[in-house]
């Protein structure tokens, strides 16, 4: 993705297709425990990422770094495949916990998964120009619902990821926004197959 900066802000936009998958790698969320920021990353000593698509099954680790916190997830295995996640919603899709980076914006609930979300959808909401696009439909920014994309929404959308900025450097339970509650919304747990040759 590129943007070019002018006036202070991202002129154009080049969406390179990117899947909201290249942003699963760390997913900031509520911690189960004491209800401030903890992290769901990757299990270390895993082999080398060979693509991103992997992320959807790799084993992961949730860390609260306040609490101490800890919990492990592995994809499931059916068939000689293991079964990962669909990514997607207000919740994170491993251990199904709210996620930290929510708040309310247009009606709706604006979230992202981390930082490099948040900045990746800042540079697209902001642009003057949006090029490319692959036409696929796994592709992140075409399948932004149509709100976030209105350039009426622009200013509002663009606050809002603002506050996700913000809220990304906090993680006492008391920062918690009001919007990152318990509830169901968005992908379900499981559903993409993937061969890999034998587990993690």
């Amino acid at each position: 993705m590129d943007s070019e900066q002018r006036h202070g802000g991202p002129a154009r936009h080049r969406d390179r297709g990117q899947h909201l998958t290249r942003y699963a790698g760390r997913i900031l969320v509520v911690c189960p425990r004491c209800g401030g920021r903890a992290e769901v990353v990757q299990r270390p000593g895993l082999p080398p990422l060979k693509h991103y698509g992997e992320l959807r099954f790799r084993p992961r680790r949730l860390v609260c770094p306040g609490c101490g916190a800890i919990a492990e997830w592995r994809a499931r295995r059916l068939n000689g495949a293991l079964i990962g996640v669909r990514l997607g919603g207000t919740e994170d899709p491993f251990f199904r916990r709210p996620l930290w980076l929510q708040t309310r914006c247009a009606g709706r609930v604006l979230w992202a998964y981390d930082e490099e979300h948040v900045d990746a959808l800042a540079a697209y909401v902001g642009a003057a120009l949006r090029e490319g696009g692959t036409g696929a439909t796994q592709a992140m920014f075409p399948r932004l619902p149509r709100w976030m994309k209105e350039s009426g929404h622009r200013a509002e959308v663009l606050a809002g990821l603002d506050r996700l900025r913000t809220l990304s450097g906090r993680s006492a339970p008391s920062d918690r926004s009001d919007a990152a509650h318990e509830r169901a919304a968005g992908a379900g747990p499981h559903g993409v197959r993937y061969y890999r040759g034998g587990p993690y």
